[in-house]
């Protein structure tokens, strides 16, 4: 977890320099929460922050999430990772522990403030582990459904074209981060579904 530690003290900073308010809606996760950069705009109503971090893991942001989450008081988290852990060769039952553990911390530590897990992402980079990407939200979805407080949003179907492959319009050109036709989907998928703020 060292090589996190420079962009975590950033964000640590961020959220001493916000004002003493709570309500907030914290969008936690890897780069495709930090590389958001229409958050701000797609959700004006919903006073969100931004605490994505590079390369994150979903064992990073379970590592992480007493230093970034709990002192940012929100009222309500977005969460995205996973594919990063996978991409890095780890099974999708790993995957699926590693979200337990961050459920386990929220509902220890906030138990009124509802997570909302946006499914892992069909990227093109990453087509060749797309069994163990289908799996790891199967198995994290059944978890969710069966925990009050938690809830799953599917990004993941939206984003596959008519054949079942990834719509490459989604993506930026490295195949694995996305373009802003992606970010405006994952805004349309997610304001469809109110009840998440």
């Amino acid at each position: 977890m060292i090589w996190y530690e420079e962009e975590v003290k950033g964000l640590e900073l961020k959220i001493r320099e916000l004002p003493a308010t709570a309500h907030r809606t914290v969008f936690y996760g890897s780069s495709s929460i930090r590389l958001w950069e229409t958050l701000a705009h797609d959700f004006p109503d919903r006073h969100t922050l931004n605490l994505g971090f590079g390369g994150s893991t979903l064992a990073a942001c379970s590592w992480f999430y007493e230093r970034l989450v709990l002192p940012a008081r929100p009222r309500t988290i977005v969460f995205y990772a996973g594919d990063n852990d996978l991409g890095d060769g780890r099974h999708a039952e790993e995957v699926y522990l590693f979200f337990c553990a961050l459920m386990a911390r929220v509902q220890q530590t906030l138990p009124d403030v509802p997570l909302t897990f946006m499914s892992i992402k069909p990227s093109p980079a990453r087509w060749n582990i797309i069994d163990r990407i289908r799996f790891a939200n199967f198995l994290i979805r059944q978890k969710i459904e069966a925990t009050p407080g938690f809830r799953f949003i599917d990004v993941h179907t939206p984003m596959l074209d008519s054949h079942g492959r990834p719509r490459r319009d989604l993506f930026d050109t490295d195949g694995l981060h996305l373009s802003p036709r992606g970010y405006a989907l994952w805004k349309q998928v997610l304001a469809s579904s109110p009840e998440i703020f």
